[in-house]
């Protein structure tokens, strides 16, 4: 089972890296939700029953992850030696300039709406994403136009 999840996690966790983005500023707030999203994921593993497809499953329990702590005071996180080399993960996702941009200006929105963006930046479709936000699909494309027009203005300043 732990080397069925760590190859998971080897091979999706580009969802991981774009919700930490997304929910904090620095690099070191960016690892510690890193390991507090992977340790979440393998609190579920066990109960994962391919009724959704590993990268939802996984998009599910990233984001209420990093809302949940993005709320909590003080984080108090532990380290885990089995997990991927923080080296290789920094070079593989390394972002450009507008990147980070465009993830600062991500980060100035409401935390539901950061859920939404993250999901239709992935390709989601409006009738999966409304699933696991929890809203209807054609209010899924009312707030997704909305929270472009928002990062439009906070990119042009």
């Amino acid at each position: 089972m732990e080397k069925a999840f760590l190859k998971i996690i080897d091979d999706h966790q580009g969802i991981v890296y774009k919700v930490c983005k997304m929910y904090r500023d620095t690099k070191e707030d960016q690892e510690d939700l890193f390991q507090e999203i992977v340790l979440q994921l393998w609190k579920a593993f066990p109960k994962f029953r391919d009724e959704s497809t590993i990268s939802t499953w996984m998009y599910r329990i990233a984001l209420n992850t990093g809302i949940a702590i993005f709320r909590k005071n003080k984080i108090n996180l532990e380290f885990k030696e089995n997990l991927p080399n923080n080296n290789e993960q920094n070079n593989a996702h390394a972002t450009s300039e507008n990147e980070e941009r465009l993830f600062e200006a991500i980060r100035t929105l409401t935390k539901a709406d950061r859920a939404i963006i993250a999901l239709y930046l992935e390709d989601y479709p409006y009738k999966e994403i409304a699933e696991m936000i929890g809203i209807t699909e054609n209010y899924v494309g009312v707030k997704v136009s909305r929270i472009k027009e928002k990062l439009k203005m906070t990119l042009k300043k």
